[in-house]
């Protein structure tokens, strides 16, 4: 992977990786709805006018307005709602861990459709540390843990793991921007009535506010810029791997922020988490062709679809 490459996947990895830390700040002082409100109608607002610019976004909309509006419930509408009310009882970096399972429910999916990607050895291994590590991590919080709040984090990672596939399959022709504004709009209207009925009578403080902007500005809208490019630079696959780093940045600002507990067992898990993901990204190496048995070299950079699209990949979280 080139350098390029290397910045834009650490950078998601802090991208998707914090928002654990806002969404449990934020749901402190407003009620959950209320923070996918204020994350979705932010998030709308910033990408929005960029969708209108490229043009045709009515007629984008409704020609696809079906399995956008599928997309739209399983990848947003459910999975944040459920997510956010699960930390209202889930540390941060635990609600981070378990969301890092996504890319092995994704996995089962796509077996499931009859999807037959060669991943290769080297990659296969760095999926099964990364999922050791969030293993290493989950476990011994799973059995203290909430029944309801870990039934509500698996409903996202459920949807997270789905909603990819309905990208994938129905939506690939559409921009990246006129697909995810018109998703955050429908999503804010969707919350709007929820909102008010529990919109604060005092004013939230300072860190609250905060968290909810973060989460608009940092966490969806520029976080879905910042996906594309990484998915242009290394290709669909590889793009989703910065999954298995979210937890390792989850748990350290969990660690920094909210006084969450940082031992020898997460920092086992940060090292398998994140040597899972240097394999997972690297290149499957040479392989035998069926039709010739002659060896060729899968390129270490592919070249992505137009418009790049992944059958896998978690949308902002």
């Amino acid at each position: 992977m080139t350098a390029r490459g290397w910045f834009l996947f650490l950078l998601m990895g802090v991208l998707w990786g914090i928002p654990y830390l806002m969404i449990k700040v934020a749901v402190d002082g407003v009620s959950p709805s209320m923070v996918v409100f204020v994350r979705c109608a932010l998030g709308a607002a910033l990408l929005l006018p960029f969708a209108i610019r490229q043009g045709g976004l009515a007629a984008t909309v409704r020609t696809h307005w079906r399995p956008m509006l599928a997309f739209a419930v399983i990848e947003v509408i459910g999975p944040w709602w459920t997510l956010t009310d699960a930390e209202r009882h889930l540390s941060s970096s635990t609600a981070g861990l378990l969301i890092a399972g996504v890319p092995i429910v994704a996995v089962l999916l796509t077996r499931f459709f009859g999807d037959t990607e060669h991943l290769g050895g080297r990659r296969l291994t760095g999926l099964m540390l990364g999922l050791a590590g969030v293993g290493v991590l989950t476990v011994p919080h799973l059995t203290g843990g909430d029944v309801r709040s870990l039934a509500e984090v698996a409903v996202t990672v459920i949807g997270y793991a789905t909603a990819p596939l309905i990208m994938a399959r129905h939506l690939k022709q559409v921009p990246t921007l006129q697909l995810i504004a018109p998703v955050l709009l429908l999503s804010a209207i969707v919350y709007a009535p929820a909102a008010a009925l529990t919109w604060p009578t005092a004013m939230p403080s300072t860190s609250v506010l905060a968290s909810l902007a973060g989460l608009g500005v940092i966490c969806t809208a520029l976080a879905f810029v910042v996906f594309l490019e990484l998915i242009r630079e290394v290709g669909p696959t590889r793009a989703t791997v910065f999954t298995y780093v979210n937890p390792a940045v989850a748990v350290a600002a969990g660690a920094l922020f909210l006084d969450e507990k940082l031992t020898i067992t997460v920092l086992l898990a940060f090292a398998l988490i994140l040597a899972g993901s240097f394999l997972a990204t690297a290149s499957s190496g040479p392989r035998r062709t069926e039709r010739t048995g002659r060896t060729e070299r899968v390129p270490s950079q592919p070249t992505p679809p137009t418009p790049p699209r992944d059958r896998s990949a978690p949308a902002a979280r």
